[in-house]
């Protein structure tokens, strides 16, 4: 019911992402206004515990069979999922569900390990997870090895801010990019780590009333959009210094990175990068390569 309301433009399945509060979604009693409550049918009277794990579908095959119920039931919108990248062969054992399925997600979000809030648990967001660029051309290799990059779009996020930050994960294969964290400064996080406590000193991340008068929301509002303006402007600028006409223009090899004292390479050179379907005739024997390693352990029946 509510995916077919007008508000509503895609659907995204979250399996794992950047760090949340207690490892997972937790929303303190605490936090829960009345309005939260009606929106999201919860009680105020105890912390809203999203489960570890979805209900729906216990296997990739099966995550492909509720991909598809989402689809209909929506009417047809987007639906997609965002994950951070744990063991490789778990991402590639739903690559080759859709490969047995059929069906396939209108996108994919790849989340990094740097993502995630202040209410985390310190050790989770220090080390659990694959951190964002190395995770996204896991994400875009396995997709083209399988020969299913051309129907899927990839986004990305962990700590993109800055213009070349998002030119930098374009380059290693992402379709677009989310930022969070740049538009939390823009209204004025300090990053204190007590978003979890509703006692966010700079008004952000708290439904205290009082606390809230810290945002006043005329001035926020200007820097935010001056922040996205000039964000997508250095951006801009960027592509054109790149003799680029559009951000999707920009590849791999127009990045370079130092090395050590006396060398360069490129990003084409320093990554390894699938032309295209070479995981489909993958056999045991190609186990020195990484990807085939792992394609061989993946199993569409079982993350």
């Amino acid at each position: 019911q509510q995916a077919e309301l007008p508000q509503i433009k895609m659907i995204e399945i979250k399996l794992s992402q950047g760090a949340k509060p207690g490892h997972g979604g937790i929303l303190p009693k605490h936090k829960i206004t009345e309005e939260i409550a009606q929106i999201r049918g919860v009680s105020r009277d105890q912390d809203c515990i999203s489960p570890p794990k979805h209900s729906a579908f216990n296997t990739p095959i099966e995550m492909m069979h509720f991909i598809q119920q989402l689809r209909e039931l929506s009417g047809g919108k987007p639906v997609g999922f965002k994950l951070c990248i744990g063991q490789p062969w778990q991402f590639m054992g739903i690559v080759k569900a859709m490969l047995e399925t059929k069906i396939v997600p209108d996108f994919i979000v790849v989340d990094g390990s740097e993502g995630g809030t202040g209410a985390a648990p310190i050790e989770f967001s220090d080390y659990i997870g694959t951190p964002l660029r190395e995770g996204l051309l896991f994400v875009h290799n396995t997709l083209v090895g399988a020969g299913l990059r051309d129907q899927i779009k990839i986004g990305a996020s962990g700590k993109i801010i800055s213009g070349f930050d998002i030119a930098s994960t374009l380059a290693l294969g992402a379709d677009w990019v989310n930022s969070a964290r740049g538009f939390m400064f823009a209204v004025g996080c300090i990053q204190a780590q007590s978003c979890h406590t509703n006692q966010c000193p700079v008004g952000v991340a708290t439904q205290d009333k009082d606390r809230q008068k810290a945002i006043h929301v005329p001035t926020k509002a200007e820097r935010v959009f001056n922040f996205q303006k000039n964000t997508l402007h250095a951006l801009a600028e960027i592509i054109a210094a790149s003799g680029l006409q559009h951000p999707s223009e920009i590849k791999a090899h127009h990045l370079a990175q130092r090395v050590n004292d006396r060398e360069i390479k490129n990003y084409a050179q320093l990554y390894f990068f699938f032309k295209g379907g070479e995981l489909l005739d993958c056999h045991e024997k190609d186990d020195e390569n990484f990807y085939y390693r792992m394609w061989n352990m993946a199993m569409a029946d079982h993350f």
